[in-house]
């Protein structure tokens, strides 16, 4: 793993969306079939895509199929997930918004909350069955109150994951369809003969997925942008280089072009962490991966204090922001851009992927700078409510007229000059 000083550290400081014209060419095919054609155009990508031939009779998972995946997961996996899911929704559900409506002096203002109708929840297949994924998707929408969730998920040759089917089944979604890509996003987007259209899309997926969430943005809400993972470690010298080096790896074995990033005070500490990332790469199954994401996207930047290291995460605003320092809660104040922070050495990054509680589905590339988290507020919406009395009307009418007349819109005026003219009151 490389080492840099601050000012060699350039080219580790920025990685904007990249939207790939040949790739965002393919998408716009893509979502012009399968909104021409719906269910048909589905079939044909997937046979293309995943050798994966489907009808409509088995383009939804079946509750045959959802059996065989419980007879296939270990029970001790079951038991653990219930666990996760137990502290997911429990979290969402806690920390969820609620209506807020005032009244003063004959004047109501607030907002109530509502839930969209359906969700489209994307859940990846690539690499890895992601079956934490269907959790930190689904239970934010089960959390807020969507009464339709929706689940689409790559089968390869057919098959999904068993784990993901019972994540799904435990979640409590019973609608899962075979497919992914960009393919997927349009029929969550557009609806098909099979898939309902849907308000809102979620979850993280390939290039191709992310190009067709900003395409079809407009015609359904989307929660981000969502790129290649990444991790960044502020280290100072009480910092173990094992586990350090351990928590780097955890991301780099995502995708070759997965981001990971130490920023440490202790020049020492740097050389010990790069020679236990080397140590520990060599025992890894996805070594290839992790080490071309090392290679390409990695390294370890030294600073000469801790303000530096943070105004330096800031920049970056990474996805996962780990602070392995002394004392990480009088350093989380300074931190403004981040997807999720992790506080202190025994909080590593997978506590928060699969069991805590909070959501692991954030926002990439330095979109963590205008992008939040995904949580229950994706799928909700708030309406303005606002009721004035005859005598609150009456007091602020002459405003109102005033600043519509300052506009040029007469009949907008006209809607309050004419009630407080039938109450005795001048306009």
């Amino acid at each position: 793993m490389k080492i840099f000083s601050e000012e060699t550290c350039g080219q580790l400081l920025t990685r904007a969306f990249d939207e790939r014209e040949k790739e965002l060419a393919a998408v716009k095919e893509i979502l012009s079939a399968v909104r021409a054609r719906g269910d048909r155009a589905v079939f044909e990508y997937e046979e293309k895509f995943d050798g994966t031939t489907l009808t409509q009779e088995n383009f939804r998972v079946s509750e045959a199929e959802f059996a065989a995946a419980y007879a296939a997961v270990e029970p001790e996996f079951l038991e653990s997930l219930k666990k996760a899911i137990d502290n997911v929704y429990g979290y969402h559900v806690r920390v969820g918004r609620q209506d807020t409506v005032r009244s003063a002096n004959g004047r109501t203002t607030g907002y109530v909350v509502r839930a969209v109708e359906r969700a489209g929840i994307y859940v990846p297949g690539g690499t890895a069955p992601l079956s934490s994924s269907v959790l930190m998707g689904v239970l934010p929408a089960k959390a807020a109150g969507v009464g339709r969730i929706v689940v689409v998920t790559p089968a390869k040759a057919g098959k999904i994951s068993p784990y993901t089917l019972v994540a799904a089944k435990e979640c409590g979604v019973d609608e899962v369809y075979k497919c992914g890509g960009a393919q997927a996003i349009a029929a969550l987007a557009y609806g098909t003969e099979s898939v309902p259209k849907v308000d809102v899309i979620a979850g993280p997926g390939n290039i191709f997925v992310t190009l067709a969430k900003k395409e079809v943005y407009g015609q359904v809400g989307i929660d981000m942008l969502a790129g290649p993972s990444e991790i960044l470690i502020v280290a100072d010298s009480s910092a173990d280089p094992d586990y350090v080096a351990a928590d780097v790896l955890s991301q780099a074995e995502h995708d070759v072009l997965a981001r990971a990033i130490v920023i440490t005070t202790d020049a020492a500490l740097a050389e010990k962490i790069a020679a236990a990332v080397e140590e520990q790469l060599a025992r890894l199954p996805r070594e290839p991966i992790a080490r071309k994401s090392i290679g390409t996207g990695g390294g370890i930047i030294v600073v000469n204090s801790l303000d530096r290291a943070c105004a330096l995460a800031n920049e970056i605003a990474p996805e996962h922001l780990e602070l392995y320092v002394k004392d990480p809660d009088a350093l989380l104040p300074s931190i403004r851009n981040a997807g999720a922070v992790f506080l202190g050495g025994y909080t590593p990054e997978p506590v928060g992927d699969y069991f805590a509680g909070p959501d692991h589905i954030l926002p990439t590339s330095g979109s963590a700078k205008f992008f939040q988290v995904l949580n229950e507020d994706i799928f909700t919406r708030k309406m303005s409510v606002i009721s004035y009395t005859k005598d609150a009307l009456l007091t602020d009418g002459a405003d109102i007229v005033r600043l519509a007349e300052s506009e040029g819109l007469t009949a907008h005026a006209n809607a309050v000059a004419i009630r407080m003219q039938k109450e005795g009151k001048k306009a």
